[in-house]
């Protein structure tokens, strides 16, 4: 039973739904494991990462969208968060991911970021979006630019510290 009214997207392998209960235990393993979590918000406490997991929620009911769990279709497994984040801060729209221990180096990110993109722009009505990463975190940085995102500027980022912001390709450029 999904907490929020979010539409289901699927690519080839994967299905981009709103959360549902079951999918706090590993957003919140995540979010408690520092060393993977610190460019996104890592708690040290399970209760700071379980009301995370409720922030998202309210986000879908505040903004009309927010962050997809990404399952996987042939196992049902959450394999991490991709979507648009906009919360009250930020700069503008954001495309950001996650992908959780064992399901990294498998392609999963892109695959959710591309249809999370699609769904910005068309659906949404989108007509621009950034990447927000936190310096160092490389791997961030080279999927970003994969999907043709572009570095504009660094900027602080009152939640995280410095950020660095990578501008997407506008709908036309995505859509065709």
């Amino acid at each position: 039973m999904s907490l929020v009214t979010a539409p289901r997207l699927e690519t080839e392998r994967l299905i981009l739904r709103g959360p549902e209960p079951r999918d706090a235990e590993p957003m919140i393993a995540f979010l408690l494991d520092r060393p993977r979590a610190d460019g996104f918000g890592a708690s040290d406490h399970r209760g700071d990462a379980w009301r995370w997991f409720a922030l998202n929620v309210g986000h879908w009911h505040l903004r009309g969208y927010g962050y997809f769990t990404i399952e996987l279709k042939e196992t049902g497994a959450a394999a991490g968060i991709c979507g648009v984040w906009n919360p009250e801060g930020w700069p503008e729209p954001e495309l950001g991911w996650v992908v959780f221990a064992d399901h990294e180096g498998k392609g999963i990110a892109r695959e959710a970021a591309l249809r999370a993109r699609r769904y910005a722009y068309e659906d949404l009505g989108l007509t621009t979006l950034t990447s927000n990463i936190v310096p160092g975190n490389s791997r961030s940085i080279a999927l970003a630019e994969r999907l043709g995102a572009t570095y504009e500027r660094t900027y602080h980022n009152y939640a995280m510290g410095e950020d660095l912001l990578y501008r997407h390709p506008g709908p036309d450029e995505v859509l065709g």
